[in-house]
């Protein structure tokens, strides 16, 4: 009856040993970090000089960001341009990508027909957030009219947020 403790502790050992050889390091604490950092260092260095780059497959699921994630927009810009366009109709709005699509209508006092895209693309009240794309029938629109477009937005902009902070 003695014999079986003893078997059983010859199996766990064993079992201990085998598991261990299967980690591919020492029994207690397997490889340094300085080993497993050059062998991810080689295999990085072989990628690259196998491909030209140190990009994998794999790199494109590492740094995936949280897609419950919602771009912000500035919200002076974004009434603007509804504003300023409101002679637009609406097709489409989405806040929370910053984008408003519009169909074809004329300005007051004009002839010309346009059509409008408007990406709000950053928090700042800066020219940079805004993109406006505007169409007429024809093709696209002169860069002279966006721009003039694009000012008249930022203007409204600038006054909405002076009326609300009390400037």
């Amino acid at each position: 009856m003695a014999a079986r403790p003893a078997r059983l502790m010859t199996l766990a050992l064993a079992m201990i040993l085998t598991l261990s050889a299967c980690g591919g390091g020492s029994l207690f604490g397997g490889s340094s970090e300085r080993e497993r950092r050059s062998s991810e260092e080689y295999a990085l260095e072989e990628r690259e000089a196998s491909t030209g780059s140190r990009d994998s497959i794999w790199d494109l699921f590492a740094s995936r960001e949280d897609p419950s994630t919602v771009l912000t927009v500035n919200r002076y810009i974004w009434t603007a341009a509804l504003e300023v366009l409101d002679f637009l109709p609406i097709e489409q709005v989405d806040p929370f990508s910053g984008v408003i699509t519009t169909g074809f209508g004329t300005p007051p006092g004009g002839g010309r027909p346009y059509r409008a895209t408007i990406a709000v693309t950053d928090a700042a009240l800066d020219a940079r957030s805004l993109n406006v794309a505007l169409v007429t029938r024809n093709g696209p629109a002169s860069a002279e009219t966006v721009r003039a477009v694009e000012n008249a937005i930022l203007t409204r902009a600038r006054q909405i947020r002076i009326r609300e902070m009390g400037l």
